[in-house]
């Protein structure tokens, strides 16, 4: 059973959370371990199973690019490693900018408004990226799942930049 089945929900990217928050706190209710505490070990067992595959389902269904990536997968399209590289060569020459974005930070005489401005760079890029696998993952045809599958990728190497921004920031602003 897939993870929107589990939920009863469509199997489509755009979905109400407040809707999966509440079934997901039903069917946790369900199965929680606690509840078969003076059962048999094996439906102990099961419970725990159970549990653990709700709680997983919901965690990826929650995420935005967790969702995108699961249902890729539902639709047969390998999703390469996080360290297979991109062909898109004017993407890799972007990320050598961002990069340098990054780094200018460091050398900033405001470290606060660097830091706006280059979060705002990031959060830009990342809508705009977002927006279109949104689009993709609609259309369903292999060629915009093949899109979308580089761009949620892409969008995995703005959500680590992102990261390391915040920790410079803590980095910068502690000294």
């Amino acid at each position: 059973m897939n993870y929107f089945q589990l939920f009863g929900l469509e199997s489509q990217f755009e979905i109400d959370l407040a809707n999966l928050s509440t079934i997901y706190q039903t069917l946790q209710k369900k199965v929680h371990p606690d509840r078969f505490v003076h059962a048999s070990s094996q439906d102990q067992m099961l419970a725990v199973k159970k549990s653990t595959l709700i709680n997983d389902a919901y965690q990826t269904l929650k995420n935005p690019l967790k969702r995108a990536q699961y249902i890729l997968e539902l639709r047969g399209v390998n999703m390469p490693s996080e360290q297979t590289s991109f062909g898109d060569v004017s993407f890799l020459m972007r990320q050598m900018e961002l990069r340098e974005m990054l780094d200018d930070v460091k050398q900033a005489d405001d470290v606060d408004a660097a830091v706006f401005e280059v979060s705002q760079v990031f959060e830009t890029e990342f809508q705009q990226l977002f927006n279109q696998v949104q689009v993709q993952l609609a259309e369903n045809t292999p060629e915009s799942n093949d899109l979308a599958c580089d761009n949620v990728r892409k969008l995995k190497f703005y959500q680590k930049l992102h990261i390391e921004l915040e920790k410079l920031e803590e980095q910068l602003l502690d000294d």
